[in-house]
């Protein structure tokens, strides 16, 4: 997994911070996004993150566990 890859949420993640969803339970399983970083390092040092992919849902971003993810479809391009 890369930054750019389109992914798809394959399991239940339920979020309480979604913009349009704010304060109440909002299960993201089957969204499509884009990930935008995959944290590894830290100021050149290796670091260990519990959720370490963040992945992009347009101008809402979340960080998931590698296998709450799998590969989407590439999305279509807003202009």
């Amino acid at each position: 997994m890369q930054a750019g890859d389109p992914v798809t949420v394959c399991q239940s993640v339920v979020v309480f911070n979604h913009p349009q969803h704010r304060g109440e339970a909002f299960d993201m399983e089957g969204q499509q996004g884009e990930v935008v970083q995959v944290l590894s390092d830290w100021k050149g040092r290796p670091i260990s993150p519990n959720l370490p992919v963040i992945v992009a849902f347009g101008k809402y971003r979340a960080h998931f566990r590698p296998e709450e993810l799998q590969p989407g479809e590439a999305m279509p391009v807003t202009a």
